[in-house]
């Protein structure tokens, strides 16, 4: 079930859902929404969510708009958006992302990485504008 918007494209809804019993090796290139209960080996390209459900099994590279983990995931993840490590997940792996949810009892080994590309935050200098001066250039206010 898919809900089309005005231009015919599909948005919001799971579309592609790889089962408990299914096992997938390659890549996997999926315009909307993946719900993985199975196991994914290889690397995973979505537009939208990927969502590891609890039985799933990922070992793999994802690349997504958002991620929710909730069973076990090797590999790096990469979103524009979140990535939401459930109760009960396993997350062996690196996070690139604006914004990361980690429920209590979630088990993750691995680092995070949550700057933009933006670097202007509007309350720090710039880089340029803080580069230390030079020993010996202070004034002297004698």
């Amino acid at each position: 079930m898919m809900k089309r918007n005005n231009h015919g494209e599909t948005e919001g809804l799971m579309n592609t859902i790889i089962g408990k019993d299914t096992v997938i090796n390659g890549t996997l290139d999926v315009k909307g929404s993946l719900r993985v209960d199975g196991v994914v080996k290889g690397k995973v390209i979505c537009s939208d969510c990927v969502t590891v459900g609890a039985t799933g099994t990922i070992e793999a590279e994802i690349q997504a708009d958002t991620a929710i983990i909730a069973g076990r995931m090797l590999g790096n993840v990469v979103t524009s958006e979140k990535i939401e490590l459930q109760a009960k997940c396993e997350m062996e792996g690196d996070l690139k992302t604006k914004s990361l949810v980690i429920e209590q009892g979630a088990l993750f080994c691995g680092a995070c990485n949550m700057k933009t590309l933006q670097n202007d935050l509007g309350f720090l200098p710039s880089s340029e504008d803080s580069a230390p001066e030079p020993v010996g250039a202070e004034e002297d206010f004698g």
